[in-house]
């Protein structure tokens, strides 16, 4: 019985060396590695030679409740899910739609925030709808779902993907691409900053649920994140942020409802 004793302990210590506990691993080196956007405003983007945006704020908060330090690391559509998985970071607080596909490689948090996919067009161009891009080129990041969504609504569409919102943006304004497929919320915010330049095309064409992508099996670290995510709701400092970042107050808070977080 001792023998068994022994080897279920070390069955225990070998089981665990493999898998690890990543919130105990955050709290013993200080440090929670974080997956950002560095082009993607207003959730992560460059000012001043600084990484700012609600993602950040918001992966701030979270390490501050912890008790730890935060590393910020860039990532992209394309590359953030892998990063989660091979443990270069912890989490992945990336303006990253949580949908089916994606739970069978990690899990995420409660939704934090709520959007759904759009077109962003040159202000003169002559289109109504998505329908109406039959044939035309249209830019979608790498690793989103905008272009496979589009693709599906639009099957003529000419799909060409990028690696960053910026080079997009840029082949919009030189004519090389007829429009650009993402989330609203970018749309909305590029038209702020130009409202004579560009224009949204139709209407919403998906909802896009946001949560914090974590590696599989990793329920402690999960279950912290999301009661911290409810925590920012009851402190006041998730309107806080939103209304920082977007100019109004939230229409959807995040909620530990089931339903609320269904897909």
């Amino acid at each position: 019985m001792f023998k068994n004793l022994v080897f279920l302990i070390f069955l225990g210590g070998f089981i665990s060396s493999l898998y690890g506990d990543k919130l105990e691993d955050i709290q013993t080196t200080g440090i929670l590695k974080a997956g950002v956007k560095y082009d993607y405003k207003p959730f992560g983007f460059i000012k001043d030679d600084k990484v700012v945006g609600f993602d950040i704020d918001l992966a701030r908060y979270i390490a501050n409740n912890l008790g730890v330090a935060l590393q910020m690391q860039q990532v992209t559509s394309k590359n953030r899910i892998q990063k989660v998985k091979n443990d270069t970071i912890d989490i992945a607080i990336a303006s990253m739609t949580h949908n089916k596909k994606r739970e069978k490689d990690i899990d995420f948090s409660i939704h934090y925030f709520f959007d759904g996919q759009s077109i962003l067009a040159k202000s003169d161009l002559r289109k109504t709808n998505a329908i109406g891009f039959n044939g035309k080129y249209i830019a979608a990041i790498k690793g989103s779902t905008s272009g496979i969504n589009f693709k599906k609504l639009v099957p003529k569409a000419r799909i060409k993907y990028y690696d960053d919102y910026n080079k997009a943006l840029e082949d919009l304004n030189d004519g090389y691409v007829d429009a650009i497929t993402t989330d609203l919320i970018w749309c909305i915010t590029q038209i702020k900053n130009n409202p004579m330049e560009y224009k949204i095309v139709g209407k919403k064409l998906s909802s896009e649920p946001y949560g914090i992508g974590v590696k599989k099996g990793e329920d402690r670290l999960l279950t912290k994140i999301n009661e911290i995510l409810l925590n920012s709701v009851q402190d006041g400092t998730y309107e806080r942020l939103y209304q920082k970042w977007f100019d109004e107050k939230p229409t959807r808070l995040p909620s530990g409802d089931l339903e609320a977080n269904k897909l």
